[in-house]
């Protein structure tokens, strides 16, 4: 290493790639594949709980879950912090907020962007609210552009 360049020894022209692809599951599939029709899945663990988002092992017993569940895509915001700006997206800035949304008939939280339209007022723990899904969807969480409140 010489003094004109004491950063020399921290670069390398390697590239490192993990050239494989992983299959999801036929749980996780299910639910990505749900995303892709407009749908939500929950799944049911060993005590009966339903959780949604899916996973394939129950968080309590570390036992693999069981069957799965369709659920209505309405659910209620149980925590939420407003941000800003989220830029490059179709949120409008100023618009949007991150929260914990209880899906109808599962337990716990899912976690993702709610659009009250500009408003931070009308968001509020207990909020109802539905996804807006985008218009060609691929089976991604990113299908559901944001959920919004339910118009009563």
């Amino acid at each position: 290493m010489s003094a004109e360049s004491p950063d020399a020894s921290l670069t390398a022209p390697y590239t490192i790639e993990f050239p494989y692809n992983r299959t999801v599951g036929a749980k996780i599939g299910t639910f990505l594949g749900g995303l892709r029709d407009g749908e939500l899945y929950g799944v049911r663990t060993g005590s009966g709980a339903v959780l949604c988002p899916v996973v394939e092992f129950d968080p309590a017993t570390g036992a693999h879950t069981g069957e799965l569940v369709r659920l209505d895509p309405t659910g209620t915001v149980t925590h939420w912090t407003w941000v800003p700006t989220r830029p490059g997206d179709e949120i409008d800035a100023d618009h949007f907020a991150w929260a914990l949304i209880t899906i109808d008939g599962a337990e716990g939280g899912f976690f993702h962007a709610v659009d009250t339209g500009g408003d931070p007022a009308r968001l509020t723990s207990g909020l109802r609210v539905t996804p807006r899904w985008r218009a060609e969807r691929v089976g991604s969480i990113r299908d559901i552009v944001c959920f919004e409140p339910v118009e009563s």
